[in-house]
C-alpha cells in the first residue's frame, strides 16, 4: 500500500462550500474572556446562504463566548478522521428563541433533511430554550488532508 501523501489544495468560495455542504462535524473555537481559546466539539451545517450553523444552549461557553467576541474559526473534519479538513474563520451571531425557532428549522434541515413532525420541533426548540449559532464565512484555508510530505514518498 503506498503511503497516503500530505496535501493542501487552494478552493474557490463556491468549491469550499460543496466541500461543508456533506460534512456535519466540526470544532469550533472561541475566545474566553481572558483571551484564550475554547474548543468545542459541535455538530454543524451550512444554511442556504453559506453560513456555518450550530445549535446549542445560551449557558454553554461557547455561547456566552460569543456574545462576548463574536470572532469564531470553525475546523470542519471529514466522517473519516484521516480525510481532508478545512478552518474556516468568520463573525457569529448567537440567535435566541424565538427569533431562533426557523433558523433551527433549517439548520435540521441542512443536516437530516426533513422532520416527522415540524410543529412538534419548534415547541422542542421553544422549551429546550435552543440558541443557533451562525457564523459568517469571511476566510478559509486550503482543503487539507495529512500524511507523509512528499518528500519521503
Amino acid at each position: 500500500m503506498a503511503p497516503e501523501v500530505a496535501a493542501d489544495r487552494d478552493v474557490s468560495r463556491a468549491e469550499l462550500e460543496a466541500f461543508l455542504r456533506p460534512r456535519h462535524r466540526g470544532i469550533l473555537i472561541t475566545r474566553k474572556r481572558d483571551g484564550g481559546l475554547q474548543s468545542s466539539p459541535v455538530t454543524m451545517g451550512l444554511d442556504t446562504e453559506g453560513r456555518i450553523v450550530v445549535a446549542s444552549y445560551p449557558e454553554r461557553a461557547k455561547s456566552r463566548n460569543l456574545q462576548r467576541d463574536p470572532r469564531a474559526a470553525v475546523l470542519v473534519l471529514s466522517d473519516d478522521f484521516g480525510d481532508e479538513w478545512v478552518q474556516v474563520d468568520g463573525t457569529a451571531e448567537v440567535i435566541n428563541v424565538p427569533d431562533a425557532v426557523e433558523p433551527l428549522v433549517e439548520y435540521f434541515r441542512v443536516i437530516s433533511g426533513e422532520h416527522s413532525d415540524w410543529d412538534e420541533y419548534r415547541r422542542a426548540m421553544v422549551d429546550q430554550g435552543k440558541v443557533l449559532i451562525r457564523v459568517t464565512i469571511e476566510s478559509w484555508g486550503p482543503i487539507s488532508r495529512g500524511g507523509f510530505p512528499p518528500r519521503l514518498t
